[in-house]
C-alpha cells in the first residue's frame, strides 16, 4: 500500500530548482538520458506494435489518474450482475514491447522504478514507450493484460483471471472533475458502481484489520512570482480506485501462491515499541484512543484535513516499516502477508513505473493459462528482491533530496520568521532531536533542540536558515 507522500508542482519551476535538481541528479548518480542503443529499441518496439489475439476492445474501459499524467498502466471498468460486480482491469503489457536480455531490458533493472522530480521524471522506460506506445491512452489500440474479477454482493472477491487481451480506453478522467461530478450528481451512472465497490472494499479492510493512511498530498503551487507548500487531502474517488488496485493485487497474489511461483510485497507485523508510541502521540495531541481499540480502526478515523490529525497521520508511518519483496519457485515464504493490509499481495498494477510489476504480471499470465512461468522471469526472480530494494532506496533518497530543495526555496525568503508545529517524532537515542511538522507551509522539518522535544506537543519554531544552494533548512523552538 503507498504511504509515502506524494510531492505536485503547479507551476514551472524556476532557474533555482532545475539547477538544483541536477546537482541532485549529479551527487546521486542518476541517470539523465537513455543509451541510445536502449532509445533506440524502444522506438522499433514501439513501431511494431504485437497486439494479442483476443479482442476486448466491447469493454469501454477508462483511465482516472491526474491531469499531467502521461504514463497510464491502468484502465478500468465496473459493472453490476446478478451475483454482486465484475471488474474489468487492464494493465499496460510492458513485456509486449521487451525482449528479455534486450537493451530495455537491462536498462529496465537497472533503474528499476519510475523516479518523479521537480518538473522532471526520470523514467523506467523510455517515454516512446511508457508516455506514448505502452501507455494506456484513449483513443488507441493496446496490447494489456485484462483482469477479469468477480466480486460477490459484498465486495468478496469470488474469482480472478488475466489474460493478453487488445483494448482501447474510451476516455480519460482526472481525479478532482470526477469528484466534482459525483457530488454535483452529474457523474455518468457508472462512477456510482465504483463509489459502491470501493466502499465496500474499504469496509472490508477495516474489518480484517487492514490499516489506510490517507496521507495529504504536498502540494507545490507559484502565486505572484512565490512559492508555497500546502497540504491537498485525497478525494474520495482516489481510494476508491486504490481499491482497485489493491484487489487486483491481492489477487494477483492469490494466484502466484496457488501457483507456488511469484513475488509477494511483504510488510511484517508492526513493533510493539511503535503502537506505544502512537499511543504517547494521541495522548499528547489529545486525540482519543480507547483501550480497547486496536490502532488500525484508530488510524482509519483520523481526519486527513485537520493539522493535528495529519501530524498523527505522519507518526502512523512508524507502524509500516520493514515492507520488502519474497520471491519463491516451489516453497512459499515464511511470512508471505502484507500485515498493514491483512493479507497476501503483490504489485502488479503500474508495470510503466515499476520493474517487479512485468514480473509479476507475466506470472499470473501464465498460470491463468495453465502454463509455466516464463524462462526469463524464472531465472531473475531471485535478483529481484533485492533489486527493488535498492531501486526503493535510491526513490527515496531522490524523493527526500527534491523535498528538501523545495522546501528550501519555498522558505529562503523568510528566514527569522516563526511558524507554530506538532512533534510527531523523536530520533532513537536522543530525545531532542526530531520532526515537527509545520502546516502553513506544508513541511515536516527535522529539529535539534536544547532540551527533550514533547512528542505531540505544539511547538513555535524559528526559521534559521534557508539554503537552496546547500538543500538546508534549520528551525529552533522558539
Amino acid at each position: 500500500m503507498p504511504i509515502t507522500r506524494r510531492l505536485r508542482i503547479t507551476a514551472p519551476p524556476n532557474p533555482v530548482l532545475v539547477d538544483g535538481l541536477a546537482a541532485i541528479r549529479e551527487a546521486l548518480h542518476l541517470p539523465d538520458a537513455f543509451p541510445p542503443d536502449v532509445e533506440a529499441e524502444a522506438r522499433a518496439a514501439a513501431a511494431c506494435v504485437r497486439l494479442p489475439a483476443l479482442d476486448r476492445t466491447n469493454v469501454p474501459l477508462v483511465t482516472i489518474d491526474p491531469p499531467d499524467a502521461m504514463d497510464l498502466d491502468q484502465a478500468l471498468w465496473l459493472e453490476r450482475t446478478a451475483n454482486g460486480f465484475r471488474v474489468y482491469y487492464a494493465i499496460a503489457d510492458v513485456a509486449a514491447f521487451i525482449a528479455p536480455g534486450g537493451a530495455l531490458d537491462r536498462e529496465a533493472n537497472r533503474r528499476g522504478e519510475t523516479l518523479y522530480g521537480i518538473g522532471h521524471t526520470l523514467p523506467l522506460h523510455p517515454t516512446v514507450l511508457s508516455e506514448n506506445a505502452a501507455s494506456l491512452l484513449p483513443g488507441q489500440l493496446r496490447p494489456a493484460l485484462l483482469w477479469t474479477i468477480e466480486l460477490d454482493a459484498a465486495g468478496e472477491a469470488t474469482a480472478a483471471r488475466v489474460e493478453r487481451a487488445r483494448v482501447q480506453s474510451r476516455r480519460r478522467y482526472d481525479y478532482a472533475s470526477v469528484q466534482a461530478a459525483l457530488d454535483a450528481g452529474t457523474a455518468e451512472p457508472w462512477w456510482s458502481v465504483l463509489r459502491e465497490v470501493g466502499q465496500l472494499r474499504r469496509q472490508r479492510a477495516g474489518r480484517l484489520g487492514a490499516i489506510s493512511l490517507p496521507l495529504p498530498e504536498q502540494e507545490a503551487t507559484q502565486i505572484d512570482g512565490h512559492w508555497t507548500l500546502a497540504y491537498r487531502a485525497r478525494h474520495p474517488v482516489e481510494d476508491w480506485n486504490e481499491q482497485i488496485s489493491l484487489l487486483t493485487g491481492m489477487a494477483a497474489a492469490g494466484i502466484m501462491v496457488k501457483g507456488k511461483v511469484g513475488i509477494l510485497r511483504t510488510l511484517p507485523e508492526p513493533d510493539p515499541a511503535a503502537i506505544a508510541h502512537l499511543r504517547q502521540t494521541a495522548a499528547n495531541l489529545h486525540l482519543p484512543w480507547p483501550a480497547g481499540r486496536a490502532y488500525p480502526e484508530f488510524i482509519d478515523a483520523l481526519d486527513p484535513s485537520d493539522p493535528a490529525q495529519v501530524a498523527m497521520l505522519v507518526a502512523c508511518t512508524r507502524v509500516l516499516r520493514g515492507a520488502g519483496y519474497a520471491a519463491f519457485d516451489g516453497t512459499l515464504p515464511a511470512h508471505p502477508e502484507q500485515s498493514a493490509l491483512a493479507a497476501e499481495y503483490t504489485h502488479a498494477t503500474a508495470p510503466l513505473r515499476r520493474l517487479v510489476d512485468r514480473y509479476a504480471g507475466e506470472v499470473c499470465v501464465a498460470l491463468c493459462a495453465g502454463q509455466p512461468a516464463p524462462a526469463w522471469v524464472l531465472a531473475r526472480l531471485g535478483a529481484l528482491p533485492a533489486a527493488m530494494r535498492e531501486s526503493g532506496r535510491m526513490a527515496g533518497r531522490f524523493e527526500r533530496a527534491t523535498i528538501d530543495l523545495l522546501e528550501a526555496v519555498v522558505l529562503s525568503s523568510r528566514i527569522g520568521e516563526t511558524f507554530p508545529g506538532i512533534v510527531t517524532s523523536r530520533a532513537d537515542g536522543d530525545p531532542r532531536s526530531g520532526s515537527v511538522m509545520i502546516h502553513d507551509p506544508a513541511i515536516e522539518a527535522r529539529v535539534h533542540a536544547g532540551r527533550d522535544l514533547p512528542l505531540g506537543a505544539r511547538v513555535t519554531l524559528r526559521l534559521a536558515a534557508a539554503d537552496p544552494a546547500q538543500r538546508r533548512v534549520a528551525f529552533q523552538l522558539a
